[in-house]
């Protein structure tokens, strides 16, 4: 099989390959930069050069294609990061959706996000069931763009083409590059960044379970159906003392009221990041975010897909094996 991948030199693309590459199918790789492509060369994948914001290269990326797994967004809670996020994550997924029907209809498999996916408000992780958030009051353009998408994914689907959505929770793992708000997280702990925290919570999930959910998608999924893919809810001072106990720091003891946080945000995010021009680090949109526990069930791509729930603490241990091996963190004595 030859798959088509976008988003390859992310941290979940990367891994997506090397799913496909471990099981012996053939992978092409659309980049845009191929300076950054080395990774997926190594693993084997052939690399091809197009934009999902502009539309460049995609066509011909897709040609010839059995499968094509959809992993490329643009992630920023940085309000200046608004347009690009519309183009790569709405109007990309809009051009590549046209491009495979153009190409004869070979299954996509669309990565979508749990932020797209509706937050219950009576103590219960949300499901695919609970539908999707309203993009006009979400937190963030990030989330808005991801709603969109997947609507975009799954109208297609009820149009007639041969699409699975997939929307992974908060994965965590080896080779997290850029790295994510996760793995910043997971990192600034490891350097001892991480004096105190909002409390909150997050539903995990290895990254190597994830890029499997993807594969199982493509084999298993029902066409236009929604998989969350994740694994363990967990409330964020049990992530962070986690990752301090598996990196031999101290954990974080303090827990900030959300009112001090956000008064830090406004502050960060409207006035020291224009004065300073420098990306926020504590932008508005990302506290909101916090402001409710972020919990998810995954039962149906278990029971559907067989998707595989490995341990989330090991994943953690990974991640931290990785970040040391990379020279982003100090090895410990």
């Amino acid at each position: 099989m030859l798959a088509l991948v976008t988003g390859g030199t992310g941290f979940v693309g990367y891994h997506v390959v090397a799913a496909l590459r471990d099981q012996g199918h053939q992978v092409r790789a659309l980049v845009r930069d191929p300076m950054r492509a080395q990774a997926l060369l190594a693993l084997g994948a052939d690399v091809c050069v197009g934009d999902l914001a502009t539309g460049a290269g995609i066509e011909a990326a897709v040609r010839g294609c059995d499968a094509v797994f959809h992993v490329a967004a643009h992630y920023s809670l940085d309000r200046r990061d608004d347009a690009l996020m519309y183009a790569a994550n709405v109007e990309g997924t809009r051009r590549l959706i046209e491009a495979v029907r153009h190409a004869g209809g070979p299954r996509l498999v669309y990565t979508s996000s749990t932020a797209a996916v509706k937050l219950r408000h009576d103590g219960k992780p949300a499901t695919e069931a609970d539908g999707f958030n309203d993009p006009d009051k979400v937190y963030s353009t990030y989330k808005k763009t991801k709603v969109l998408a997947e609507r975009l994914a799954i109208d297609a689907a009820k149009a007639g083409m041969d699409i699975v959505i997939v929307n992974p929770s908060t994965p965590v793992g080896p080779y997290d590059v850029k790295p994510t708000p996760t793995g910043r997280i997971v990192l600034n702990t490891m350097l001892g960044r991480m004096p105190a925290y909002v409390e909150t919570g997050l539903n995990l999930v290895a990254v190597e379970d994830v890029a499997l959910g993807h594969l199982l998608a493509y084999a298993r999924g029902r066409r236009g159906e929604r998989y969350i893919l994740g694994n363990r809810n967990m409330h964020f001072g049990d992530l962070v003392g986690t990752v301090a106990r598996l990196a031999g720091r101290r954990p974080p003891r303090t827990k900030i009221p959300f009112w001090v946080a956000m008064s830090v945000a406004i502050v960060d995010d409207y006035l020291l990041s224009r004065l300073l021009h420098h990306t926020p680090r504590a932008p508005v949109d990302g506290v909101k975010l916090a402001r409710e526990p972020m919990y998810f069930d995954a039962t149906k791509a278990v029971q559907e897909l067989g998707m595989p729930q490995s341990s989330v603490e090991d994943a953690l241990l990974r991640a931290i094996t990785w970040f040391r091996e990379a020279g982003m963190a100090p090895v410990s004595k």
